[in-house]
């Protein structure tokens, strides 16, 4: 009898529970008709609208082995984390739609760029959304797979060997004319190989791509724009309108120092302008790869040391493992940097830099993004602990393999890492 009883007070508890569960249900079902699921917060933002709404509001987080290391925080923006793999999706975005607001662009028209890889692979991710073709003009000397990435992207890409700045056949300027030939076209309906009477796939002397540079201008082609990352002010615009805002919301406003390498600029420019005006209590740095100018127009006043005033400067530069970063000459974009100081990078810095991060953070980053992180210490060792510093994260290591990453390549320089810890920055 004792089994029996025991089983009716189960039957009879669970009749309880269908009971109330059923009203439940037949309450909850009377009214999801005339009031919404409450689903949870996350689940209600609305998406982002599109590749080119996703660029942008990138994490900022605490690299906690140097900020532990340096009794700093350092944090740094993921702008790896951009669709297109960069901080130049920003600057990528902002040159493409005041482009098209001007009139200086048409839908399907062709974007040109000369560029060492990023801005190039921003312009040709984000130029589709937009209606546009994409043309890069890349020097033949950087890591190969960024021209892989450019292909893949749809982008047509010429290598071309590197000169001067002052050359014509600079990379550079050799985009600018591509963007003159297709507007030329666009105005005449030439045919690509009757452009100038020449055929495009022979280029400063080096064949880039066969075909594919003679047949990129098509009939139809709706003319070309000239991005000019390093002296379009929209550069300079989309960090102080995007990335400068970001870090000071992110912070709370509650940071000491910021501190990026320059290239073009615009990132230390815009970043460094925004967050003076918001607080002259921050302090914005730069920090220098070998071979570039920009230390000692921050530090002296001048852009070359007396050596290299005379005449005996190395013919190339830029003779460098970070890509993309350091420069000779003054941009108009870097012109509008409010900085405090500048602080002088090596490569075999920014190498031990990349393998210390990932070794210790999982971060997998770039040359130039490494070199930031070189900065961020020295900034730390400058101002002391208890600081809050930002740097920028520009972009990952999966587009530095066969240099950055490679230790075949690496070697030859004799820029092998060694380091057990930070002890090549002096940090024990």
């Amino acid at each position: 009898m004792a089994r029996v009883r025991s089983t009716g007070a189960v039957v009879a508890a669970v009749s309880v529970s269908v009971t109330v569960l059923s009203l439940f249900l037949s309450n909850f079902k009377s009214k999801s008709s005339s009031k919404r699921i409450k689903l949870p917060f996350s689940l209600l933002k609305n998406p982002r609208s599109g590749l080119v709404d996703a660029i942008g509001n990138t994490p900022l987080i605490r690299i906690n082995s140097l900020s532990d290391a340096t009794g700093c925080e350092i944090l740094g923006k993921c702008e790896f984390l951009n669709p297109g793999g960069s901080v130049k999706d920003r600057v990528a975005v902002k040159i493409i739609e005041e482009a098209l607001e001007s009139g200086c662009l048409a839908p399907g028209g062709v974007v040109t760029e000369g560029s060492a890889g990023s801005t190039a692979i921003s312009l040709a991710t984000v130029a589709p959304a937009y209606g546009c073709k994409c043309h890069v003009v890349i020097p033949d000397d950087v890591a190969i797979e960024k021209s892989q990435i450019l292909e893949a992207l749809g982008a047509t890409v010429e290598r071309v060997r590197p000169v001067s700045i002052i050359h014509r056949d600079h990379y550079v300027n050799i985009a600018k004319r591509r963007a003159s030939e297709a507007n030329e076209l666009a105005s005449k309906h030439l045919e690509p190989e009757q452009m100038n009477g020449k055929v495009l796939d022979q280029i400063n002397g080096y064949r880039s791509g066969g075909e594919k540079e003679s047949s990129f201008f098509l009939r139809n082609c709706k003319g070309g724009f000239f991005a000019d990352q390093f002296e379009n002010l929209a550069n300079f615009r989309a960090h102080y309108e995007g990335t400068g805002p970001e870090i000071w919301e992110q912070t709370g406003g509650k940071l000491d120092a910021f501190v990026a390498a320059a290239g073009t600029g615009g990132t230390v420019a815009g970043v460094s302008k925004f967050l003076q005006e918001k607080n002259p209590k921050v302090k914005s740095f730069l920090i220098d790869p070998p071979g570039s100018g920009l230390f000692n127009k921050v530090t002296r006043g001048v852009m070359y040391t007396r050596e290299e005033a005379e005449g005996r400067r190395l013919k190339n530069p830029f003779d460098t493992v970070t890509e993309g970063i350091g420069i000779n000459r003054l941009t108009q974009n870097f012109m509008n940097a409010k900085l405090d100081g500048a602080f002088r990078g090596t490569d075999i810095e920014a190498v031990e830099m990349s393998r210390y991060l990932l070794k210790n953070d999982g971060l997998f980053l770039g040359s130039s993004s490494a070199m930031n992180c070189v900065g961020a210490v020295r900034v730390a060792q400058s101002i002391g602990p208890g600081h809050t510093i930002v740097t920028i994260l520009c972009d990952s290591g999966m587009r530095h393999l066969s240099k950055f990453y490679s230790a075949e390549y690496l070697s030859q320089f004799g820029l092998m890492p060694t380091a057990s810890g930070l002890e090549f920055l002096g940090v024990q």
